[in-house]
């Protein structure tokens, strides 16, 4: 055990996001393709893993439990004010045991997600015998405030990884850090051998001829655009909509399809722990994000060889829709851009169709289980 590399984990999430699955098969990427030489850890800081214990328990993955609270097990604190008021309370009563935890027991890679200000300033203040690592979970937006934070907070870190080319290429332009310390790191998206499984469960879904959009129902998604947008472009054709997933602006976007009269057209479907089957009966995936970095169901649904429109949103789906070579991009938010690239799919023919799949999936390699861990190897190495 002594030879063996120790890597700690630090994700604390307070709502259900992408970055979940992105932890969990990084530390699986690590115990499958490693020989044993890493040693991954999860930090458990107040219960947020707890739903988890079963399936890391599985795959041999290490919990290291950091508090007895459990304030955020099973709540998701959505909205500016409540998130907040969140961070701040996590940040009092973590601050102690995490630091006594990486005094007492450092390990030789600390790679931190999500709430990472807590970890940024212990890295920063105390002399702490580890090398730690910022992941980049998705597109920054730097205030001032926090532009200045990490200026003095990354002067002492290892390495920052990024999910996509173009947030490398941001953060490197911000000279914070010395850019051979900056790296795209993509994430461990496409399980294959899970998703094939999945796929083929069976489902009582009967809707057919459907568009579907899968994520949060928050402002980013911009689920009301969509929804506004294909109340048109259903007038004059025989189509549908379905959204997966739960979120605050539930509510809200239910009460916009029953006004327009649409609710047997265009449905909410609630959360699934399975899109994959609703994704293989789908016409084509829509992704009308405001921004994504770099965009999980868009390399989901190009796996499953579902044709994709999304926004041309930062940062992720330009990348990934290779500047529309792989799939119909939009203006971000542009109501008319977005009926036209509808109107654009279904005119189009099966060899047009077929072609940007097959640019698609030749291009979400890089997602795979595999190549992360070949990719965090070089790092953890360098």
């Amino acid at each position: 055990m002594k030879n063996k590399i120790h890597i700690y984990y630090w994700s604390p999430f307070i709502s259900k996001v992408a970055t979940v699955n992105a932890v969990l098969g990084s530390v699986k990427t690590l115990k499958t393709y490693s020989n044993q030489k890493y040693e991954p850890h999860i930090i458990n800081a107040a219960g947020e893993w707890n739903k988890h214990k079963k399936e890391l328990n599985e795959n041999g993955i290490n919990i290291i439990k950091l508090t007895d609270s459990k304030i955020i097990e099973n709540t998701n604190y959505t909205g500016f004010f409540k998130s907040r008021l969140i961070y701040l309370y996590l940040f009092l009563i973590l601050l102690v045991p995490l630091l006594r935890l990486l005094k007492k027991n450092p390990p030789d890679y600390f790679i931190i997600h999500l709430i990472t200000p807590l970890p940024l300033l212990i890295n920063y203040f105390f002399n702490i015998k580890t090398k730690t690592i910022l992941r980049i979970s998705g597109l920054p937006k730097l205030n001032i405030i926090r532009k200045f934070f990490w200026k003095k907070t990354l002067k002492n870190i290892f390495h920052i990884t990024c999910p996509t080319k173009a947030t490398t290429s941001y953060i490197r332009e911000l000279k914070i850090v010395s850019p051979e310390k900056v790296s795209t790191l993509y994430d461990p998206i496409l399980n294959t051998r899970i998703i094939n499984k999945k796929k083929w469960e069976r489902s009582s879904f009967k809707l057919n001829n459907f568009y579907i959009a899968i994520g949060r129902l928050t402002k980013q998604k911009n689920f009301k655009f969509l929804i506004d947008v294909f109340s048109e472009f259903i007038k004059s054709s025989n189509n549908n909509l379905i959204i997966i997933g739960e979120g605050e602006e539930k509510r809200s976007l239910q009460k916009l399809i029953e006004k327009k009269n649409l609710k047997d057209r265009i449905i909410l479907v609630g959360f699934k722990n399975n899109v994959f089957k609703y994704l293989k009966k789908s016409k084509c995936f829509i992704l009308s994000s405001l921004w994504e970095d770099p965009g999980f169901v868009l390399v989901e649904s190009a796996y499953m060889n579902i044709p994709i429109i999304s926004s041309d949103c930062d940062n992720g789906p330009k990348e990934i829709l290779a500047h529309g070579k792989s799939g119909i991009l939009f203006k971000s938010n542009d109501k008319v851009s977005l009926l036209n690239a509808l109107l654009k799919f279904e005119n189009m023919d099966n060899k047009d169709i077929n072609e940007k799949l097959l640019n698609c999936k030749k291009g979400i390699k890089a997602f795979t289980y595999f190549n992360h861990f070949k990719s965090l190897e070089k790092i953890l190495e360098y």
